[in-house]
């Protein structure tokens, strides 16, 4: 009698287990309600400026003065120049680069089509049943057929005569 109670209560626990699990592989901001804490910079204080004639233009949707800069901050700290932080495109030496890179076009849409084979990939390769019921995650085990290997891929570059002079040298076999 007390073992099939035992047995029923187990079957119960596990049963209501398995509700627990979303469809996602790692979600690691499910259930939060609340704003990231760290997120949230102070600005800075307001300050009047030493000349009213000469205030820069307003830029709709850029920067405020008082909008906080904490790498900008940092580099400063550190004694660099934080204006070398601005995006100034693509510099004069990788120009070349960019354009060997680019030499096949691009395709706009390629963020989307992804984003459709990744969901296809992940409704094939979704939680089975057990997993489901013990609520693990399955990362890992959905996308370890597209991981690589580092040692192989060290070993195989290194055959195939390519220098690879931070890697350690191969083992020998």
């Amino acid at each position: 009698m007390r073992t099939s109670a035992l047995v029923i209560g187990f079957a119960a626990a596990l049963g209501l287990a398995g509700c627990s699990g979303g469809a996602t592989l790692n979600n690691f901001k499910s259930g939060q309600s609340s704003p990231d804490e760290f997120a949230i910079l102070p600005t800075r204080s307001l300050a009047m400026p030493p000349d009213l004639a000469v205030l820069p233009a307003p830029t709709p949707g850029g920067a405020n003065i008082t909008d906080p800069n904490p790498l900008g901050d940092a580099v400063a700290a550190l004694g660099g120049s934080p204006e070398r932080l601005a995006n100034r495109g693509v510099g004069a030496p990788d120009q070349a680069l960019v354009a060997h890179a680019g030499r096949g076009g691009s395709d706009p849409q390629i963020r989307a089509r992804l984003a459709e084979a990744d969901a296809d990939w992940r409704a094939r390769n979704g939680r089975r049943p057990l997993e489901r019921i013990a609520g693990t995650p399955v990362y890992q085990r959905a996308y370890a057929p597209m991981a690589l290997d580092a040692a192989t891929e060290q070993l195989r570059w290194q055959r195939a005569g390519a220098i690879t002079s931070t890697a350690p040298a191969p083992a020998a076999e």
